[in-house]
């Protein structure tokens, strides 16, 4: 247990957050008190609430109800239809998040989900997304993102961008910072004295000696080189195709990968349900369910909480590494 317990932003609550939220609550009770910033009116009905003034009260509460620290919105929430009157809310939730887990109040902070185009929309959010906006709330220049599960923690080098610009956003010094902080992340978070990374190649078979493209030679190799000078047990650059099998997987901590597809291709096929998306780099532990809103199906009550599940247990462990 941790010694405060974690904050839970409520994110777009016209999504399946609150219902999410209300089973992750069911499934952890006391076992991992947590308490969620939002409206308590937007959570499904049957949900035992009690209403906290203080995020201590979570680790009581838990037992034997959802702790809720009051954040009004201006409209109730309508299942599968985010407001635009809410929007601005949904953003001063999550800066209300890094505030209580800053201050200590919290441990760490788990994110619900938010929709992007509707906080653009409805609050003209300047970010492309909560990774950036977590870090600008944090002053941080870069953070890295992660997906984890109990298989395979793997890390993208770049990530949102089409993959035809991608070989002109691989830079030296992006594949480097990405790497350092990767390595202080698993020592820090998750308590990995020494962090054993494997980088996969760009190209089909890491180039395959240049015979289809020069960039894992001229660009990722000598990353490679340097970071082994200075005690980092690293590898490659590895053929993407032959890394993700078991027996590979038991050989390193962490895979970095080059692009978006693939570091998500692998961890979708090895635990769909239960990935987490974490943010390193953060002065903060940071962890998400690695879902969207899933507008959909929001409010019928028949959408996976073990995706957030396993995000609040995995911010509970991080934080007591970092303690």
């Amino acid at each position: 247990m941790t010694q405060a317990p974690i904050a839970l932003s409520c994110g777009e609550p016209s999504g399946i957050g609150p219902e999410i939220a209300a089973k992750a609550w069911r499934t952890l009770g006391a076992q991992l008190p947590f308490f969620y910033i939002g409206d308590a009116s937007h959570l499904p009905a049957d949900t035992p609430v009690r209403e906290i003034s203080d995020p201590a009260e979570a680790m009581f509460v838990s037992a034997s109800a959802l702790p809720v620290l009051a954040h009004s919105f201006p409209v109730q929430a309508q299942a599968g239809h985010p407001s635009a009157e809410n929007a601005q809310d949904v953003i001063n939730v999550i800066a209300r998040g890094v505030e209580l887990v800053q201050s200590g109040a919290a441990s760490a902070l788990c994110t619900a989900p938010i929709h992007k185009k509707a906080l653009k929309d409805g609050a003209h959010f300047a970010y492309p997304g909560h990774t950036e906006y977590l870090a600008a709330l944090a002053g941080v220049e870069r953070v890295v993102m992660m997906l984890a599960c109990n298989a395979l923690k793997v890390v993208p080098t770049t990530i949102h961008i089409p993959l035809a610009q991608v070989p002109t956003t691989l830079t030296q010094d992006l594949l480097r910072n990405t790497l350092m902080i990767t390595h202080a992340a698993l020592r820090q978070d998750f308590g990995i004295d020494a962090p054993r990374i494997a980088v996969a190649g760009l190209n089909p078979h890491a180039g395959e000696g240049g015979t289809m493209g020069y960039e894992d030679i001229q660009l990722i190799t000598p990353v490679i080189a340097t970071l082994k000078t200075e005690g980092f047990d690293i590898r490659g650059p590895l053929s993407a195709d032959t890394l993700f099998h078991a027996a590979a997987r038991d050989t390193y901590d962490v895979a970095i990968a080059m692009y978006h597809d693939q570091a998500l291709i692998p961890i979708k096929t090895l635990d769909f349900s239960g990935g987490v998306n974490v943010t390193l780099g953060l002065p903060f532990i940071r962890t998400s369910p690695d879902h969207g809103t899933a507008f959909d199906i929001a409010g019928q009550g028949i959408a996976d909480a073990t995706s957030l599940i396993e995000a609040l247990k995995l911010a509970d462990h991080m934080s007591r590494c970092r303690q």
